[in-house]
Protein backbone atom coordinates (compact mmCIF):
# COMPACT_ATOMS: atom_id res chain seq x y z
CA UNK A 1 0.00 0.00 0.00
CA UNK A 2 2.65 2.33 0.80
CA UNK A 3 4.00 2.55 -2.93
CA UNK A 4 0.55 2.43 -4.56
CA UNK A 5 -1.67 5.22 -4.55
CA UNK A 6 -4.70 5.35 -3.74
CA UNK A 7 -8.31 3.75 -6.43
CA UNK A 8 -9.28 6.78 -8.16
CA UNK A 9 -5.88 9.05 -8.22
CA UNK A 10 -3.25 8.93 -10.75
CA UNK A 11 0.55 10.45 -10.84
CA UNK A 12 0.90 12.48 -13.84
CA UNK A 13 4.41 13.04 -14.90
CA UNK A 14 7.33 12.44 -17.79
CA UNK A 15 6.50 12.31 -20.91
CA UNK A 16 2.56 13.72 -20.30
CA UNK A 17 3.76 16.86 -18.82
CA UNK A 18 4.45 18.74 -21.58
CA UNK A 19 0.59 18.14 -23.08
CA UNK A 20 -0.56 19.40 -19.71
CA UNK A 21 1.39 22.18 -19.65
CA UNK A 22 0.79 22.99 -22.87
CA UNK A 23 -3.20 23.16 -22.77
CA UNK A 24 -3.05 24.57 -19.35
CA UNK A 25 -0.98 27.30 -21.00
CA UNK A 26 -3.10 28.10 -23.71
CA UNK A 27 -6.09 28.30 -21.07
CA UNK A 28 -4.47 30.82 -19.39
CA UNK A 29 -3.60 33.11 -22.55
CA UNK A 30 -7.38 32.59 -23.29
CA UNK A 31 -8.43 33.85 -19.65
CA UNK A 32 -6.31 36.78 -20.33
CA UNK A 33 -7.53 37.51 -23.47
CA UNK A 34 -11.21 37.48 -22.61
CA UNK A 35 -10.14 39.33 -19.26
CA UNK A 36 -10.55 36.49 -16.96
CA UNK A 37 -8.74 36.62 -14.09
CA UNK A 38 -7.62 33.12 -11.94
CA UNK A 39 -8.61 32.58 -8.81
CA UNK A 40 -7.31 30.06 -5.89
CA UNK A 41 -9.63 28.59 -3.08
CA UNK A 42 -8.96 26.02 -0.65
CA UNK A 43 -9.21 22.53 -1.43
CA UNK A 44 -11.69 21.84 1.50
CA UNK A 45 -14.65 23.81 2.63
CA UNK A 46 -17.63 23.94 5.19
CA UNK A 47 -19.46 21.09 4.43
CA UNK A 48 -22.66 23.36 4.90
CA UNK A 49 -21.79 25.02 1.64
CA UNK A 50 -21.81 21.99 -0.88
CA UNK A 51 -25.27 21.18 1.28
CA UNK A 52 -26.57 24.54 0.36
CA UNK A 53 -25.45 25.29 -2.83
CA UNK A 54 -24.95 21.51 -4.77
CA UNK A 55 -28.21 20.22 -3.24
CA UNK A 56 -28.66 17.58 -0.78
CA UNK A 57 -31.27 15.56 -3.20
CA UNK A 58 -27.89 15.00 -6.18
CA UNK A 59 -25.51 12.09 -6.41
CA UNK A 60 -22.56 14.26 -5.32
CA UNK A 61 -23.79 14.99 -1.76
CA UNK A 62 -25.45 11.56 -1.26
CA UNK A 63 -22.85 9.57 -2.33
CA UNK A 64 -19.86 10.95 -3.53
CA UNK A 65 -18.13 13.66 -1.12
CA UNK A 66 -15.17 13.40 0.59
CA UNK A 67 -16.45 14.46 4.12
CA UNK A 68 -14.82 14.28 7.33
CA UNK A 69 -15.14 16.25 10.85
CA UNK A 70 -11.79 18.10 11.56
CA UNK A 71 -10.02 18.11 15.12
CA UNK A 72 -12.07 20.76 16.14
CA UNK A 73 -15.56 18.55 15.46
CA UNK A 74 -16.43 20.70 11.89
CA UNK A 75 -17.57 19.08 9.31
CA UNK A 76 -15.61 19.43 6.40
CA UNK A 77 -15.51 18.38 2.70
CA UNK A 78 -12.70 17.63 0.39
CA UNK A 79 -14.95 20.42 -2.55
CA UNK A 80 -16.61 18.08 -4.85
CA UNK A 81 -16.91 21.04 -7.78
CA UNK A 82 -15.62 24.31 -8.03
CA UNK A 83 -18.56 26.89 -8.28
CA UNK A 84 -19.75 26.68 -4.51
CA UNK A 85 -15.87 27.41 -3.53
CA UNK A 86 -15.68 30.52 -5.94
CA UNK A 87 -19.43 31.60 -5.08
CA UNK A 88 -18.42 31.76 -0.96
CA UNK A 89 -15.40 33.74 -2.14
CA UNK A 90 -16.91 36.25 -4.53
CA UNK A 91 -19.47 37.12 -1.51
CA UNK A 92 -16.76 36.76 1.49
CA UNK A 93 -14.38 39.27 -0.06
CA UNK A 94 -17.36 41.31 -1.40
CA UNK A 95 -16.36 41.35 -5.09
CA UNK A 96 -19.95 41.85 -5.50
CA UNK A 97 -18.92 45.73 -4.80
CA UNK A 98 -16.34 45.76 -8.19
CA UNK A 99 -17.41 46.97 -11.37
CA UNK A 100 -19.22 43.83 -12.93
CA UNK A 101 -19.24 41.53 -14.35
CA UNK A 102 -16.43 39.56 -12.05
CA UNK A 103 -14.81 37.14 -14.21
CA UNK A 104 -12.83 34.03 -12.79
CA UNK A 105 -11.03 31.06 -13.38
CA UNK A 106 -9.45 28.42 -11.90
CA UNK A 107 -7.36 25.16 -12.15
CA UNK A 108 -7.91 23.01 -9.46
CA UNK A 109 -7.66 19.51 -7.87
CA UNK A 110 -11.34 18.21 -7.02
CA UNK A 111 -12.90 14.92 -5.24
CA UNK A 112 -15.83 12.39 -5.79
CA UNK A 113 -16.11 9.17 -4.55
CA UNK A 114 -17.54 7.46 -7.30
CA UNK A 115 -16.72 4.23 -9.10
CA UNK A 116 -13.54 4.85 -11.47
CA UNK A 117 -13.09 4.51 -15.09
CA UNK A 118 -11.83 6.14 -18.20
CA UNK A 119 -11.66 9.53 -17.68
CA UNK A 120 -13.72 9.40 -14.19
CA UNK A 121 -11.55 9.61 -11.11
CA UNK A 122 -12.13 10.24 -7.49
CA UNK A 123 -9.22 12.85 -7.52
CA UNK A 124 -9.30 15.15 -10.99
CA UNK A 125 -8.44 18.12 -12.11
CA UNK A 126 -11.36 21.08 -13.43
CA UNK A 127 -10.88 24.01 -15.55
CA UNK A 128 -13.49 26.50 -14.47
CA UNK A 129 -14.83 29.72 -15.38
CA UNK A 130 -17.47 31.69 -13.32
CA UNK A 131 -18.95 35.47 -14.54
CA UNK A 132 -21.10 37.03 -12.00
CA UNK A 133 -23.02 40.38 -11.96
CA UNK A 134 -25.33 40.26 -15.16
CA UNK A 135 -28.85 38.56 -16.15
CA UNK A 136 -28.29 38.71 -19.22
CA UNK A 137 -28.14 35.75 -22.26
CA UNK A 138 -25.14 37.67 -23.25
CA UNK A 139 -23.12 36.61 -20.42
CA UNK A 140 -23.88 32.73 -21.15
CA UNK A 141 -23.18 33.30 -24.32
CA UNK A 142 -19.33 34.34 -24.05
CA UNK A 143 -18.86 31.87 -21.12
CA UNK A 144 -19.81 29.25 -24.04
CA UNK A 145 -17.76 31.04 -26.64
CA UNK A 146 -14.77 30.61 -24.18
CA UNK A 147 -15.10 26.93 -24.28
CA UNK A 148 -15.65 27.16 -27.77
CA UNK A 149 -12.39 28.78 -28.74
CA UNK A 150 -10.64 26.75 -26.11
CA UNK A 151 -12.03 23.31 -28.20
CA UNK A 152 -11.02 25.16 -31.57
CA UNK A 153 -7.62 25.90 -30.38
CA UNK A 154 -6.57 22.55 -29.26
CA UNK A 155 -8.39 20.96 -32.51
CA UNK A 156 -10.28 18.69 -31.08
CA UNK A 157 -13.08 17.54 -33.27
CA UNK A 158 -16.48 15.03 -33.08
CA UNK A 159 -17.93 17.40 -30.14
CA UNK A 160 -21.13 18.73 -30.32
CA UNK A 161 -22.52 21.55 -28.21
CA UNK A 162 -25.93 21.30 -26.76
CA UNK A 163 -27.63 23.74 -24.91
CA UNK A 164 -31.40 23.43 -22.92
CA UNK A 165 -33.32 26.01 -20.54
CA UNK A 166 -34.30 24.85 -17.02
CA UNK A 167 -36.31 28.14 -16.50
CA UNK A 168 -36.39 29.88 -13.46
CA UNK A 169 -38.08 28.52 -10.39
CA UNK A 170 -42.29 29.32 -11.35
CA UNK A 171 -41.06 27.40 -14.99
CA UNK A 172 -39.65 24.50 -12.57
CA UNK A 173 -42.44 24.06 -10.51
CA UNK A 174 -44.91 23.56 -13.47
CA UNK A 175 -42.39 21.24 -15.41
CA UNK A 176 -41.99 19.03 -12.06
CA UNK A 177 -45.81 18.64 -12.12
CA UNK A 178 -46.16 17.71 -15.97
CA UNK A 179 -43.02 14.92 -15.35
CA UNK A 180 -44.27 14.18 -12.29
CA UNK A 181 -47.20 12.99 -13.73
CA UNK A 182 -45.60 11.11 -16.72
CA UNK A 183 -43.02 9.44 -14.24
CA UNK A 184 -45.76 8.47 -12.27
CA UNK A 185 -47.22 6.84 -15.02
CA UNK A 186 -44.05 4.98 -15.79
CA UNK A 187 -42.62 4.55 -12.19
CA UNK A 188 -42.77 0.57 -12.61
CA UNK A 189 -40.12 0.46 -15.67
CA UNK A 190 -37.51 2.91 -13.66
CA UNK A 191 -34.19 1.38 -11.78
CA UNK A 192 -34.27 1.88 -8.14
CA UNK A 193 -32.66 5.12 -7.60
CA UNK A 194 -34.99 6.86 -10.22
CA UNK A 195 -37.65 6.16 -7.58
CA UNK A 196 -36.26 7.06 -5.19
CA UNK A 197 -35.12 10.86 -7.34
CA UNK A 198 -38.88 10.39 -8.22
CA UNK A 199 -39.66 11.36 -4.92
CA UNK A 200 -37.23 13.84 -4.22
CA UNK A 201 -36.37 15.76 -7.06
CA UNK A 202 -37.64 14.32 -10.51
CA UNK A 203 -35.81 16.49 -12.51
CA UNK A 204 -32.85 13.79 -11.55
CA UNK A 205 -34.81 10.64 -13.29
CA UNK A 206 -33.83 12.77 -16.35
CA UNK A 207 -29.95 12.39 -15.94
CA UNK A 208 -30.15 8.81 -15.20
CA UNK A 209 -27.50 6.93 -17.35
CA UNK A 210 -29.56 3.52 -17.00
CA UNK A 211 -30.49 2.57 -20.55
CA UNK A 212 -33.99 1.20 -19.17
CA UNK A 213 -34.13 4.71 -17.98
CA UNK A 214 -32.80 6.65 -20.45
CA UNK A 215 -35.56 4.93 -23.10
CA UNK A 216 -38.74 5.71 -21.17
CA UNK A 217 -37.07 9.50 -20.53
CA UNK A 218 -36.94 9.81 -23.89
CA UNK A 219 -40.91 10.44 -24.06
CA UNK A 220 -41.00 12.76 -21.07
CA UNK A 221 -42.64 16.44 -21.39
CA UNK A 222 -40.36 19.08 -22.74
CA UNK A 223 -38.89 21.63 -20.04
CA UNK A 224 -39.02 24.10 -22.68
CA UNK A 225 -42.70 23.95 -23.23
CA UNK A 226 -42.80 24.99 -19.52
CA UNK A 227 -41.16 28.29 -19.78
CA UNK A 228 -42.83 31.75 -18.78
CA UNK A 229 -42.08 34.39 -21.10
CA UNK A 230 -38.80 35.82 -19.80
CA UNK A 231 -36.90 32.62 -19.43
CA UNK A 232 -38.23 31.55 -23.33
CA UNK A 233 -36.96 35.53 -24.27
CA UNK A 234 -33.59 34.70 -21.72
CA UNK A 235 -33.57 31.12 -24.35
CA UNK A 236 -34.14 32.69 -27.56
CA UNK A 237 -32.01 35.40 -27.07
CA UNK A 238 -29.24 33.05 -26.61
CA UNK A 239 -29.32 31.08 -29.52
CA UNK A 240 -29.66 34.55 -31.05
CA UNK A 241 -26.21 35.52 -30.15
CA UNK A 242 -24.45 32.20 -30.77
CA UNK A 243 -25.92 32.42 -34.11
CA UNK A 244 -24.10 35.76 -34.31
CA UNK A 245 -21.34 34.19 -33.12
CA UNK A 246 -21.17 31.21 -35.45
CA UNK A 247 -21.51 28.90 -32.71
CA UNK A 248 -23.11 25.68 -34.07
CA UNK A 249 -25.75 24.29 -31.35
CA UNK A 250 -28.25 21.44 -30.68
CA UNK A 251 -31.38 21.97 -28.83
CA UNK A 252 -31.10 19.00 -26.22
CA UNK A 253 -34.40 19.28 -23.64
CA UNK A 254 -33.00 16.17 -21.39
CA UNK A 255 -29.63 17.73 -20.19
CA UNK A 256 -30.52 18.89 -16.77
CA UNK A 257 -27.09 18.48 -15.62
CA UNK A 258 -26.22 16.87 -11.93
CA UNK A 259 -26.33 19.96 -9.80
CA UNK A 260 -29.47 22.12 -7.98
CA UNK A 261 -27.91 25.19 -8.32
CA UNK A 262 -28.57 25.51 -12.12
CA UNK A 263 -31.22 28.29 -13.51
CA UNK A 264 -32.15 28.86 -17.02
CA UNK A 265 -29.54 27.89 -19.56
CA UNK A 266 -27.92 24.56 -19.17
CA UNK A 267 -24.99 23.18 -21.96
CA UNK A 268 -23.00 20.46 -22.69
CA UNK A 269 -20.37 20.12 -24.81
CA UNK A 270 -20.27 16.42 -25.87
CA UNK A 271 -17.62 13.52 -27.81
CA UNK A 272 -18.09 10.47 -28.70
CA UNK A 273 -14.40 9.69 -29.66
CA UNK A 274 -13.48 8.22 -25.68
CA UNK A 275 -16.13 5.53 -26.61
CA UNK A 276 -19.38 6.28 -24.84
CA UNK A 277 -20.95 9.50 -25.44
CA UNK A 278 -19.16 11.18 -23.22
CA UNK A 279 -19.18 15.24 -21.68
CA UNK A 280 -16.14 17.13 -21.91
CA UNK A 281 -17.34 20.39 -20.72
CA UNK A 282 -20.29 21.46 -19.25
CA UNK A 283 -21.72 24.62 -17.48
CA UNK A 284 -25.32 26.89 -17.08
CA UNK A 285 -26.57 29.98 -15.51
CA UNK A 286 -27.18 29.94 -11.22
CA UNK A 287 -28.72 33.20 -11.09
CA UNK A 288 -30.02 31.96 -7.05
CA UNK A 289 -26.76 30.94 -5.50
CA UNK A 290 -25.16 33.50 -4.26
CA UNK A 291 -28.19 35.02 -2.51
CA UNK A 292 -28.90 31.59 -1.22
CA UNK A 293 -25.18 31.65 0.49
CA UNK A 294 -25.83 34.72 1.88
CA UNK A 295 -25.01 37.67 -0.58
CA UNK A 296 -26.97 39.78 -2.49
CA UNK A 297 -29.09 38.83 -5.77
CA UNK A 298 -26.84 38.45 -8.46
CA UNK A 299 -26.97 36.45 -11.79
CA UNK A 300 -24.15 34.35 -12.71
CA UNK A 301 -23.17 31.18 -14.91
CA UNK A 302 -20.24 29.17 -15.40
CA UNK A 303 -18.69 25.91 -16.62
CA UNK A 304 -16.40 23.21 -15.41
CA UNK A 305 -14.25 21.16 -17.61
CA UNK A 306 -12.10 17.63 -16.46
CA UNK A 307 -8.86 17.50 -17.27
CA UNK A 308 -8.35 14.20 -17.73
CA UNK A 309 -11.30 13.59 -19.72
CA UNK A 310 -10.07 16.40 -22.22
CA UNK A 311 -6.37 14.92 -21.91
CA UNK A 312 -8.06 10.95 -23.17
CA UNK A 313 -9.80 12.86 -25.86
CA UNK A 314 -7.06 14.80 -27.50
CA UNK A 315 -4.98 10.99 -27.29
CA UNK A 316 -7.80 9.81 -28.83
CA UNK A 317 -8.11 12.12 -31.94
CA UNK A 318 -4.22 12.77 -31.99
CA UNK A 319 -2.60 9.53 -31.10
CA UNK A 320 -0.53 9.49 -27.54
CA UNK A 321 1.44 12.66 -27.20
CA UNK A 322 5.28 11.71 -27.41
CA UNK A 323 6.67 14.87 -27.69
CA UNK A 324 10.76 14.45 -27.94
CA UNK A 325 13.50 15.91 -25.23
CA UNK A 326 15.24 18.70 -26.13
CA UNK A 327 18.24 20.68 -24.27
CA UNK A 328 20.46 23.59 -25.72
CA UNK A 329 23.46 22.18 -24.51
CA UNK A 330 25.07 19.12 -22.46
CA UNK A 331 27.99 20.01 -20.83
CA UNK A 332 30.41 16.87 -20.16
CA UNK A 333 33.71 16.69 -17.90
CA UNK A 334 36.54 14.48 -17.36
CA UNK A 335 38.59 14.35 -14.12
CA UNK A 336 37.86 16.37 -10.94
CA UNK A 337 38.62 19.53 -12.02
CA UNK A 338 36.42 19.13 -15.14
CA UNK A 339 33.53 17.54 -13.68
CA UNK A 340 33.43 20.81 -10.82
CA UNK A 341 34.13 23.45 -14.04
CA UNK A 342 31.19 21.47 -15.89
CA UNK A 343 28.55 22.36 -12.84
CA UNK A 344 29.76 26.26 -12.70
CA UNK A 345 29.48 26.81 -16.32
CA UNK A 346 26.34 24.90 -16.61
CA UNK A 347 24.81 27.11 -14.04
CA UNK A 348 25.44 30.40 -15.44
CA UNK A 349 24.13 29.27 -19.52
CA UNK A 350 21.00 28.39 -17.01
CA UNK A 351 21.36 31.86 -15.31
CA UNK A 352 20.94 33.61 -18.80
CA UNK A 353 18.12 31.25 -19.55
CA UNK A 354 19.31 28.91 -22.06
CA UNK A 355 18.85 25.27 -21.56
CA UNK A 356 22.16 23.45 -19.88
CA UNK A 357 22.64 20.18 -18.65
CA UNK A 358 26.00 18.37 -16.99
CA UNK A 359 26.99 15.10 -16.07
CA UNK A 360 26.04 14.29 -11.88
CA UNK A 361 26.46 11.08 -11.78
CA UNK A 362 30.10 10.49 -12.65
CA UNK A 363 29.89 8.63 -15.93
CA UNK A 364 32.23 7.97 -18.12
CA UNK A 365 32.67 10.68 -21.18
CA UNK A 366 31.56 7.93 -23.42
CA UNK A 367 28.34 7.79 -21.72
CA UNK A 368 27.77 11.23 -20.91
CA UNK A 369 27.78 11.54 -24.93
CA UNK A 370 24.96 8.51 -24.99
CA UNK A 371 22.99 10.70 -22.06
CA UNK A 372 23.26 13.91 -23.73
CA UNK A 373 21.97 12.48 -27.24
CA UNK A 374 18.75 10.89 -24.68
CA UNK A 375 17.76 14.40 -23.34
CA UNK A 376 17.84 15.39 -27.18
CA UNK A 377 20.85 17.99 -26.32
CA UNK A 378 21.46 20.15 -29.32
CA UNK A 379 25.31 20.78 -28.61
CA UNK A 380 27.85 19.42 -26.45
CA UNK A 381 31.16 20.46 -25.00
CA UNK A 382 33.54 18.29 -22.80
CA UNK A 383 35.71 20.16 -19.47
CA UNK A 384 38.84 18.29 -18.73
CA UNK A 385 42.08 19.70 -17.43
CA UNK A 386 43.54 21.08 -21.07
CA UNK A 387 40.39 23.15 -21.81
CA UNK A 388 40.48 24.71 -18.02
CA UNK A 389 44.02 26.02 -18.34
CA UNK A 390 43.30 26.95 -22.21
CA UNK A 391 40.22 28.83 -21.66
CA UNK A 392 38.77 26.78 -24.77
CA UNK A 393 36.46 24.44 -25.49
CA UNK A 394 35.50 22.12 -28.68
CA UNK A 395 31.43 22.94 -28.96
CA UNK A 396 29.97 19.98 -31.18
CA UNK A 397 26.43 20.11 -33.09
CA UNK A 398 25.11 17.20 -32.39
CA UNK A 399 23.13 16.59 -35.32
CA UNK A 400 25.75 17.63 -37.88
CA UNK A 401 28.92 16.38 -36.28
CA UNK A 402 29.99 20.20 -37.00
CA UNK A 403 32.32 21.39 -34.35
CA UNK A 404 34.04 24.71 -33.55
CA UNK A 405 36.62 25.93 -30.93
CA UNK A 406 35.04 28.85 -28.50
CA UNK A 407 36.19 30.52 -25.42
CA UNK A 408 34.94 29.10 -22.30
CA UNK A 409 34.11 33.10 -20.84
CA UNK A 410 32.00 33.81 -24.33
CA UNK A 411 30.37 30.47 -24.02
CA UNK A 412 27.30 32.24 -22.65
CA UNK A 413 27.10 34.53 -25.67
CA UNK A 414 27.48 32.17 -28.16
CA UNK A 415 25.27 29.82 -27.01
CA UNK A 416 22.55 32.86 -27.27
CA UNK A 417 23.61 33.95 -30.76
CA UNK A 418 22.67 30.18 -31.62
CA UNK A 419 19.51 29.93 -30.16
CA UNK A 420 18.13 33.28 -30.76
Amino acid sequence: MLTQSPKGTRDIFGREMPLWHSVEAKMRALCDNFGIEEIRTPVFEHTELFLRSVGDTTDIVQKEMYTFDDKASRSITLKPEGTAGVARAYIEHGLFNNAQPTKLYYIQPTFRYENTQAGRQRQFTQFGIEMFGSYSPALDAEVISVAAQLIDELGIKDIELRINSLGCPECRAKYNKALREFIGSNIDGLCRECRARYEKNPLRVLDCKEEGCKKIIAGAPSIIDCLGDECREHFEKLKEILDSMGIKYTVDPMIVRGLDYYTRTVFEFVTTSIGAQSTVCGGGRYDNLIEECGGPKTGAVGFGLGMERLMLTLEAQNGQYDEKPYRDIFVGSMGEEGFVKAQAVVFELRKAGIMAESDTVGRSVKAQMKYANKIGAAYSMVLGGDEIASGKAVLKNMDTGEAEEVMLEGIVDKMKYIIG
